[in-house]
């Protein structure tokens, strides 16, 4: 059995009442877990696995393949504010889909986590705004190695991603950037 603090960043259906929750942790990275039987209504999960939320996290680590299966949740940081506009709902989803797409899984960034942390922490008493999404751009090529000269974040990691998640336009649409 392993724990770790991780952030929850994206959730997805399995089976009628399971799902596949994807984490980012300081010590393991990009971690993909099963939690059987989150969706039942006395689930020791209800309440504990939606977007953006912190907390320790115990699982069982896969005998084969990356598909772990989660075993306890403890929340620590629900992070309520980042549910107050839509727009900074989106940011916050941006954040971890430019993550996902730049790490592998199981393999420690903790530089990369601790921008996401602070990242949603600010959005979680801030407002979103075009500053926060290019200054989380801008940290996340440097720390991925990609940002050289004066050439913009947004190309430096587009070229290094193969392109930047297809919700970065109508964000910008939504900042006023668009």
């Amino acid at each position: 059995m392993f724990s770790t603090e991780a952030i929850l960043i994206r959730t997805t259906r399995l089976t009628e009442t399971s799902l596949i929750v994807h984490w980012l942790s300081e010590e393991e990275g990009l971690i993909k877990t099963v939690a059987k039987g989150a969706l039942r209504p006395k689930s020791v999960f209800a309440g504990k696995l939606d977007l953006f939320f912190s907390g320790e996290i115990m699982f069982a680590k896969a005998r084969q393949g990356e598909l772990h299966a989660l075993r306890e949740v403890s929340i620590s940081n629900w992070r309520q504010g980042l549910r107050r506009s839509y727009v900074t709902t989106m940011l916050a989803g941006y954040f971890c889909q430019l993550i996902e797409a730049g790490l592998e899984s199981n393999h420690p960034e903790p530089e990369i986590f601790d921008l996401l942390r602070r990242g949603l922490d600010h959005l979680d008493v801030e407002t979103a705004s075009l500053r926060a999404l290019q200054h989380f751009e801008r940290q996340f090529a440097v720390i991925l190695g990609v940002s050289r000269g004066n050439r913009a974040a947004e190309q430096a990691l587009g070229d290094h991603l193969g392109g930047l998640p297809s919700s970065r336009k109508k964000l910008l649409e939504d900042l006023g950037a668009g």
